[in-house]
C-alpha cells in the first residue's frame, strides 16, 4: 500500500513540474530588444582624460530578449526629447536610421561618436538614447532597461564610482578629483563588491590623503611627477600646486593661521577634506 502511494505522488509531482514548465516556454511571435547595463547609473564620459582629443566613440551593449535567427536584423537607438541637451553633429555624430543585429547573434555594440565641441570646457551636456524595434524587433521591455542617458563635456565629471567609495572620498569636487588624478596611482576605483580589489582601493585612496594632508612632504617624495608649490605673493601664507611644464593650472592650497594647518580649496571655494 505504501508503495502505492509513493508511485501516486511521484506520479502528480512530475505531472505538476511539467504545467509549472510549460509557463516559461518562449512564445512571442517578434523578440525584444534592449540594453544590457548592469545597473541605472548615469554613464559619464570627459575629453578632460585626453586633451586635444577631437572626438572619441563609445560602444553601446544591445542585447535580444528572444531566439538567435540566422539573418541580419534591423534596429534603431535614439536620441529622446526628454532629458537630451546635446546637439547631433555638435556634440555627437548624428545616430544612424538603423543598425544591424548580427546573424546567429544575441548583443552586439553600437558605436555613439562624441565630439569634443568647443563650449564643453564650460558646460556638460547630456544625450539620452533609446534602442527601439525597429522593423524586426517589439518594444515590450520596459523603457528603462531599453533607455541610459550620458553626461559628457571636456571638464571632469563625477564618475559612477565615485558615490561607492563616498564614505571614504567624501564630497565630490572638480578639483578633489583632480588632485586624486594626480596622486591616486589610478583613473578609477572598483566597486567594494569585487572584495579582492578592496586593499588595493585603499590604498590609492590613501595616496590622495598623503598629498592632501601632506603637501609638501608628497611634493619632496614624488620629484619624478614634476609638481612644485609656489608662495602666493599677496602675503596670505597661501601657496599654489602645479606642474613645472604646465604652470597656467594652478591649486589652491591655502593656509589657516589659527590651526597653523594648509589645506587644498575647490573650484567653489571649499575646504577639500577626505
Amino acid at each position: 500500500m505504501k508503495h502505492r502511494i509513493l508511485i501516486f505522488l511521484l506520479a502528480c509531482s512530475v505531472m505538476l513540474a511539467c504545467k509549472k514548465d510549460e509557463k516559461f516556454l518562449y512564445d512571442v511571435e517578434i523578440d525584444n530588444i534592449y540594453l544590457d547595463y548592469q545597473d541605472e547609473e548615469q554613464l559619464t564620459y570627459s575629453f578632460a582624460y585626453t586633451p586635444g582629443l577631437p572626438k572619441d566613440t563609445i560602444w553601446v551593449p544591445v542585447k535580444i530578449s528572444g531566439k538567435r535567427v540566422s539573418r541580419e536584423r534591423k534596429f534603431q537607438i535614439q536620441a529622446t526629447d526628454t532629458g537630451t541637451t546635446a546637439k547631433p553633429d555638435v556634440h555627437y555624430e548624428a545616430l544612424k536610421p538603423f543598425y544591424i543585429m548580427p546573424s546567429d547573434s544575441g548583443m552586439v555594440k553600437v558605436p555613439i561618436v562624441l565630439l569634443n565641441a568647443p563650449g564643453l570646457e564650460s558646460q556638460s551636456v547630456k544625450l539620452t538614447f533609446q534602442v527601439v524595434g525597429g522593423e524586426d524587433f517589439d518594444n515590450k521591455l520596459p523603457k528603462k532597461t531599453r533607455t541610459k542617458s550620458l553626461l559628457f563635456s571636456n571638464r571632469l565629471e563625477m564618475p559612477s564610482w565615485w558615490m561607492l567609495w563616498v564614505g571614504e572620498l567624501g564630497a565630490y569636487s572638480r578639483v578633489k578629483h583632480q588632485l586624486f588624478l594626480i596622486s591616486s596611482g589610478t583613473r578609477d576605483l572598483l566597486p567594494q563588491s569585487e572584495f579582492m580589489e578592496i586593499p588595493r582601493s585603499l590604498f590609492y585612496i590613501s595616496n590622495t590623503r598623503s598629498l592632501l594632508k601632506f603637501p609638501f612632504s608628497w611634493v619632496d617624495t614624488h620629484p619624478e611627477l614634476g609638481y612644485v608649490l609656489t608662495a602666493r605673493t599677496d602675503g596670505s601664507g597661501d601657496y599654489d600646486l602645479y606642474q613645472k611644464d604646465a604652470p597656467a593650472t594652478k591649486f589652491h592650497l591655502k593656509y589657516f593661521s589659527a590651526a597653523d594647518t594648509y589645506i587644498f580649496l575647490d573650484e567653489n571655494g571649499n575646504q577639500i577634506t577626505m
